[in-house]
């Protein structure tokens, strides 16, 4: 099983718990970040993809899933860095966040 969304009531936890955002890291950029990742839109959550703390097994298919994420998923995942999402983070200061 590749999503955390199978097999589970995560996506009814989450929204009780007051939870609409879906950060999402990991490895397996085409296998379990990708289920992941659709599963949270077809939840309805808005779902960051953090790209520099995500990987893959091989570079091409890597690579060619972050155009994905980055082109016709535009509207339904947000794709940061870690200093971004680190630097919009409630209560983050300049001098805890890492460039």
């Amino acid at each position: 099983m590749y999503s955390p969304w199978t097999g589970s009531d995560l996506h009814s936890q989450l929204p009780s718990a007051g939870v609409d955002t879906v950060v999402v890291t990991g490895d397996e950029t085409d296998v379990c970040v990708l289920a992941t990742v659709l599963g949270a839109v077809d939840w309805g959550f808005r779902v960051v993809l953090v790209t520099d703390a995500i990987c893959g097994s091989a570079d091409e298919t890597h690579d060619s899933m972050m155009t994905i994420y980055m082109n016709p998923f535009e509207q339904q995942v947000e794709c940061v860095t870690t200093g971004t999402l680190l630097a919009s983070w409630p209560g983050a200061t300049r001098a805890s966040v890492q460039p």
